[in-house]
């Protein structure tokens, strides 16, 4: 918005088909200070492989830390610090020889577990999530069901987000800009005008959301 380039900090991390993958895809920026600055410094993979596993577990613990001060934080950074150890010890081997289909599903199975107790505000939310997400509980006394949170609005969102969480918008503007090219003198209108209208589409839509709500506090308020 101001002219400036940075370097990109999320990279379709839900592409992934391994944790390790995944850690390189998410929060570049984040993981890439644990890793320089604590993970490295603590050894990293130079010495036996209990030290490897020994710091990687207080990477992710520290990582949990660094979102607050809640168990639900220091669970969801244990989570991913244990299939990290697991896929540098015998469960990455496996992985590489098996169909790309079960590597995916594996990898967005664990994520999406994590996140639970990353989202949820305490850590017997987060349990009741996952009790009702297996049908580990009574059908009586279900406190979340699928029709009272799926909206129409969550229902879009969830399409969009399904479409954006893979390179399609990398795939259409390297096409417009093939075609730009070949355009030549009418490229301005072939790829920079399109683009121009989504974004700002996407403005007004964020804007419009944003105005519309009445408690938006920040993202790194309780952090």
């Amino acid at each position: 918005m101001f002219g400036f380039r940075f370097l990109e900090n999320f990279n379709y991390p839900y592409i992934s088909k391994s944790i390790q993958e995944f850690w390189r895809r998410w929060h570049i920026s984040l993981s890439s200070w644990f890793r320089d600055y604590l993970y490295i410094p603590l050894g990293g993979n130079r010495n036996s492989p209990a030290r490897t596993y020994f710091n990687l577990i207080i990477v992710f613990l520290l990582c949990g830390l660094w979102h607050g001060a809640s168990w639900n934080f220091i669970i969801w950074g244990l989570i991913h610090g244990f299939f990290l150890i697991l896929e540098r010890s015998w469960l990455g081997a496996k992985l590489d020889n098996s169909w790309r289909f079960i590597r995916h599903a594996y990898t967005l199975f664990v994520v999406t577990i994590a996140w639970f107790f990353f989202r949820a505000e305490t850590l017997p939310d987060a349990l009741s999530y996952l009790s009702s997400m297996f049908a580990l509980h009574d059908t009586e006394i279900v406190k979340y069901s699928i029709t009272g949170l799926l909206t129409h609005e969550a229902g879009l969102a969830l399409l969009i987000g399904l479409l954006l969480s893979a390179p399609i918008y990398t795939v259409f503007t390297d096409k417009l800009k093939s075609i730009a090219v070949s355009a030549q003198g009418t490229a301005y209108f072939v790829y920079l005008l399109p683009k121009l209208a989504v974004i700002s589409i996407l403005l007004i839509l964020s804007l419009s959301k944003v105005a519309s709500s009445t408690y938006n506090p920040f993202i790194y308020f309780r952090f």
